[in-house]
């Protein structure tokens, strides 16, 4: 007596994740990538409002002024005395990046005056200040 042996063959059914996982690593390794090229000031500012305001790209160079007349550019706080050396140095990497001061309404204005006048020290010709858009 024989046995036969039946044979069966099941196909299995799902959904295949490895294309879908190479694509949300490909996404982390973007914005990773991405966020390195973001510069900020490094502080949060009260900003005034202004009718007249527009969005700045982000290939800008940001300093902050805060409301104790602290200046912070790319997360650190220099003084105004090396702030030339500062923006000059981020002009290497970045040549024709502007200059954004994000000045806080309750900074004083003689000290804002010396930033954009640093930066223009510095060779940058573009120097705006940023505003909140009413």
């Amino acid at each position: 007596m024989k046995l036969r042996r039946r044979e069966t063959t099941q196909e299995e059914h799902g959904i295949d994740l490895a294309p879908m996982l190479d694509f949300v690593m490909n996404l982390l390794i973007f914005f990773i990538i991405a966020a390195a090229f973001v510069h900020e000031s490094g502080i949060r500012v009260n900003r005034p409002a202004a009718k007249s305001a527009k969005p700045e790209d982000r290939g800008s160079i940001f300093v902050a002024v805060s409301a104790a007349n602290e200046i912070w550019i790319d997360r650190q706080h220099v003084d105004i005395r090396r702030l030339r050396g500062e923006i000059e140095r981020q002009r290497r990497d970045r040549p024709k990046a502007a200059v954004v001061v994000q000045a806080d309404r309750d900074a004083r204005a003689g000290l804002l005056v010396e930033v954009m006048d640093q930066a223009r020290l510095a060779g940058v010709a573009d120097v705006a200040i940023a505003a909140t858009p009413q």
